[in-house]
């Protein structure tokens, strides 16, 4: 039997579909579209309708020949004028803000050293920064479309608790509400807020604001930071593990007797690259360098990516580190005979894991049919936010 939530939830997938044939091809006419969608040109033309009555769609220029008789066809195009996407990355030592279009332009960004490491005054802190993201917006009559964040830890995703971040003292923090109480009280607008680990959303950032739409699946971004930590992109959809672990590379060993970690263990990745131990008197940059080339080589026969990225305040303040770290893997490559893996630096630098987590808002909107736990938690951020704004009526 058919319901009216089922048919909701089959409108949004057609929507989404169409949507993310034009983020990757711009200027597909309506007859294009249905081509391209197997959708019928009825249904095609209705949806459209309603993308550009709600904004998300805009006609490009005068109508172009069709590819037969008919009438001439419009270009259609994500509008990238009414919507904005906010991404928040708490980090060890900074709070970092961006704001993107819908195709991943940076529109504003700030950061501040993070001034208390609790999760209530982090959270105080990070919802300033979107107020004065959101003041600088809506002049430019751009609407606030979602909220999305980054820690430096593992997110649980059927709970929503941060359960480890260690570098920042946390362990089963639920951070949403927290985020929506300081939200609300900096007069941010309600609208849905998304949480991930901070290497997992830039690594949505890097995937889906790629250039031209290419597609880079399977992806994996490296962070080099106080941390090190991975996001993976496969299938379309960040893999997180069963308890939202699955990237933490920062604890794989790499020498057995090697230095002590901060977590006790000896010989940690984290303990040759990550950015505190690099800031040392005497640190040998090309020891790191030769392991962090190890560590990406094992990541590339692990998941044989498309595409690596690093990135992180490690690669920024030590640009040799990656360009040896590159050398060594395409090095490794040689020796087998194999062709590496793409790799490169974060388009978005140091705001990576903030742009990424303004992309992990869109990411979620266009594929409802994977709604996921996160998604759901978006939904009860929300309906929170706007109990909260009536109450306060």
């Amino acid at each position: 039997m058919t319901t009216t939530g089922d048919q909701q939830l089959v409108k949004r997938i057609n929507r989404s579909v169409l949507l993310r044939l034009l983020r990757s091809r711009p200027g597909l006419s309506r007859a294009r579209l249905a081509q391209e969608s197997g959708l019928t040109k009825s249904t095609v033309s209705l949806l459209v309708r309603e993308l550009l009555d709600d904004g998300w769609l805009s006609e490009s220029g005068a109508p172009v020949p069709g590819d037969g008789l008919g009438r001439p066809s419009t270009p259609l195009v994500i509008n990238v004028g009414v919507r904005a996407l906010v991404g928040i990355e708490i980090a060890v030592e900074v709070v970092r803000v961006a704001a993107v279009s819908l195709q991943g332009e940076l529109l504003h960004s700030a950061s501040e050293p993070l001034a208390d490491s609790q999760p209530a005054a982090a959270c105080r802190q990070a919802a300033a920064l979107v107020a004065q993201a959101h003041a600088r917006l809506a002049p430019r009559g751009l609407a606030l479309a979602g909220i999305g964040v980054g820690v430096p830890g593992a997110v649980d995703d059927a709970s929503g608790l941060v359960r480890f971040a260690p570098n920042l003292g946390w362990r089963n923090v639920d951070l949403l509400p927290l985020l929506t109480e300081a939200l609300a009280a900096a007069g941010v607008p309600p609208v849905p807020i998304q949480l991930q680990n901070e290497a997992d959303a830039a690594a949505l950032g890097e995937y889906e604001f790629a250039p031209g739409g290419e597609s880079e699946d399977p992806l994996i971004f490296v962070n080099c930071d106080v941390g090190v930590g991975a996001g993976i992109v496969l299938n379309d959809r960040l893999f997180v593990g069963a308890q939202g672990m699955a990237g933490e590379i920062g604890h794989t060993i790499l020498q057995v007797d090697g230095p002590r970690c901060s977590c006790g263990r000896r010989g940690c990745a984290e303990a040759f690259f990550g950015s505190h131990v690099l800031g040392r008197p005497g640190a040998d940059l090309g020891r790191a360098a030769a392991l962090l080339g190890v560590l990406l080589q094992n990541l590339w026969v692990t998941f044989n990516p498309r595409v690596i990225v690093v990135g992180g305040d490690s690669c920024a303040a030590h640009p040799q580190l990656l360009e040896q770290a590159l050398d060594a893997v395409e090095n490794f490559a040689d020796a087998a005979g194999m062709p590496a893996p793409q790799l490169r630096a974060a388009r978005y630098g140091a705001l990576a894991p903030a742009v990424g987590a303004a992309a992990f808002v869109l990411h979620e909107y266009l594929r409802p049919m994977h709604p996921g736990a996160s998604a759901r938690r978006a939904q009860q951020a929300q309906k929170s936010r706007r109990t909260q704004k009536a109450s306060a009526a």
